[in-house]
């Protein structure tokens, strides 16, 4: 595909009159996940027409493609149902360093902060919560992340981009020093894979934990998770049939077969195939890969410059490149604002955005057109 993408909204199902600036909220279903959601729906209807390499060969294939687009392995792909079981299965098997302490970022999305806190409760290691210094949050942020990273470190837990504001971490800098130091590097890449550049070897990224409903444009309750060699011979959270090596012999599951299948391959989920669920991933994820996510965000960078321009008409701050997520950008309204007629001016011209502490985040993806960004832009100019 071109690099130069136009809007892609005909392959969707959004009504004309709403403008859905909310990806990072749910993404909409793909036309082509709806119609394998009916094909997978109505094959269901007779088990005869499952075969058993149908328990596989789509699992496979879903792998494959997210390989791709984060420059893995497919071997090294886990399918999972939420990003709390891939960090869950991850920490499970990442030892604690002696007087050690792990890091996470202020404000970190629940999942992360939570599983990483019992990790450290369960392993006497210090939780240590990374701020930034000043105003200038994406340098400050980033600086203060990657000058706590010392040799006490055990695991680094962080999102891609913060989910509240959008603010883009430096994925490359920090992987290098967690490397350096022999810390544990796990991403969520839940609100950036799919949209932006992934490169788990590039970056240094032990783990990569992605949600697919939101970037991804899969359905809710699966997701996708890249381990590096460190996991490859771990313990999983479930001992599931369909993980080990000889599971594609039917007639031979009882001759219990302690080995797994190689690499990750022992992280995902039980019912990994999940004949409903599995073909709209699919769908969606081969649609991702025809687009390709570096078009899709020099599209989301087009699009949202009035609204960015608007913002700093009013000296309304807005983070700046190269800690700037085009796609997923966030502002605050100024202390005189109304802030009840913003509300009511967005629900009254059916503009959809997330309220995230005290940002109104705006995200955008190939669905979108400028009109969608032309209405928010009319409304904050009414309302401040």
């Amino acid at each position: 595909m071109s690099a130069q993408m136009i809007c892609q909204k005909e392959l969707f199902s959004l009504p004309e009159n709403i403008h859905y600036l909310n990806c990072g909220y749910k993404a909409p279903l793909l036309k082509s996940s709806e119609e394998a959601a009916v094909k997978a729906l109505i094959r269901d209807r007779n088990p005869a027409n499952i075969s058993p390499a149908d328990y596989f060969n789509q699992t496979q294939e879903v792998k494959q493609i997210f390989s791709e687009l984060v420059n893995a392995k497919a071997s090294q792909i886990a399918i999972i149902p939420s990003t709390t079981y891939g960090f869950s299965s991850a920490l499970k098997n990442v030892r604690p360093k002696t007087n050690g302490y792990a890091i996470v970022v202020h404000n970190e999305f629940p999942s992360g902060y939570f599983s990483i806190e019992t990790w450290c409760k369960d392993n006497d290691n210090i939780l240590n919560v990374i701020k930034p210094a000043d105003n200038d949050a994406g340098q400050s942020w980033n600086d203060n992340l990657v000058n706590a990273i010392n040799s006490s470190t055990s695991v680094v837990l962080i999102s891609s981009i913060h989910w509240m504001n959008g603010l883009r971490f430096d994925l490359e800098r920090i992987g290098k020093r967690c490397k350096e130091v022999g810390a544990i590097f796990i991403v969520d890449g839940t609100q950036s894979v799919g949209v932006i550049e992934m490169d788990v070897k590039r970056f240094h990224i032990n783990v990569l934990v992605c949600a697919a409903y939101k970037w991804l444009l899969g359905p809710y309750s699966i997701g996708l998770a890249y381990f590096d060699e460190y996991f490859n011979d771990g313990s999983p959270l479930e001992e599931s049939w369909i993980n080990r090596s000889n599971a594609a012999n039917f007639s031979l599951l009882t001759n219990y077969e302690s080995n797994y299948f190689p690499d990750a391959g022992r992280y995902s989920v039980g019912e990994t195939s999940n004949f409903i669920l599995m073909p709209m991933l699919l769908a969606s994820l081969k649609q991702v890969r025809d687009w390709q996510p570096v078009n899709i965000e020099k599209y989301a960078q087009r699009l949202i410059q009035p609204l960015l321009s608007k913002l700093r008409d009013f000296n309304i701050p807005v983070i700046e490149t190269p800690y700037l997520s085009y796609h997923l950008s966030a502002f605050q309204l100024p202390a005189n604002a109304d802030y009840e007629l913003f509300k009511a001016e967005l629900l009254s011209n059916n503009i959809y955005v997330s309220v995230r502490g005290e940002f109104i985040r705006v995200s955008v993806n190939v669905f979108n057109d400028d009109d969608d960004i032309q209405q928010l832009v009319d409304v904050v100019n009414n309302c401040i």
